[in-house]
């Protein structure tokens, strides 16, 4: 069987791309973003009540993802991406449906006229993802206290991060003219957002992630992460 499905809206998010995002929802709380409505599902009688819910379900599109063909097995990132497992037993990005289901905190509803938005964090969506359903977060029983998973029991490993003169110059002036930015690239940062192979290795090599308005260089040796630049 084939269905089709209708976007409900779209995401503005301080991630441009797909490097450097969090692997799972609520990482990066200082991650902020939009959901757009879109007509007909921009009615705000379609959000009326949604206010009384901290958080929210949101079931995505990875539209970045799409391929013509799946495979059953996967290399998540968590087991270092050298070995495969069931595709179903991971939330990898590749799947035979390329859906996605990410909690995030509702931070505001702003409703003008027929124009629907809302206002979150903790996101690990890039920009212009397309969503598909929103659902309320209901503690007790979306919240299993407890669940289990032997292959991810534990949260990952979190790097301190440094950051240059250079890089401390241009945080101010980037602050200056956008706003507060540190706090965010520091919870991305810190998950070491380089490919699984590169995991515990130190290399020369600098990187660069597009946030909100700033292309930030950075680079890690001893399992330390540098901000090298801020480019904006």
């Amino acid at each position: 069987m084939k269905f089709e499905f209708q976007a409900i809206g779209f995401i503005q998010s301080c991630y441009k791309e797909k490097f450097g995002i969090p692997r799972q929802p609520g990482l990066a709380p200082a991650a902020k973003g939009q959901l757009k409505l879109v007509a007909p599902f921009n009615h705000p009688d379609a959000v009326r009540g949604l206010e009384k819910s901290t958080h929210i379900w949101l079931q995505f599109v990875f539209h970045q993802c799409q391929r013509d063909h799946w495979k059953p097995t996967v290399r998540p990132p968590r087991l270092g991406g050298n070995e495969r497992i069931g595709v179903f037993a991971t939330r990898a990005t590749f799947r035979p449906n390329p859906i996605g289901l990410s909690v995030v905190k509702l931070e505001k509803i702003e409703i003008d006229g027929q124009d629907v938005t809302l206002h979150l964090s903790g996101l690990d969506l890039v920009e212009g993802t397309p969503i598909l359903d929103i659902k309320p977060y209901i503690p007790y029983v979306d919240q299993v206290s407890e669940a289990e998973n032997t292959l991810a029991s534990e949260s990952p490993e979190i790097l301190p991060v440094i950051w240059s003169e250079t890089a401390q110059q241009q945080l101010i002036n980037y602050e200056g003219q956008f706003g507060s930015f540190k706090t965010l690239v520091d919870q991305v940062l810190q998950q070491d957002p380089r490919p699984a192979y590169r995991k515990n290795q130190s290399e020369e090599k600098v990187y660069g992630i597009q946030l909100n308005e700033a292309n930030v260089r950075f680079s890690v040796s001893d399992q330390v992460v540098t901000v090298q630049a801020i480019e904006f």
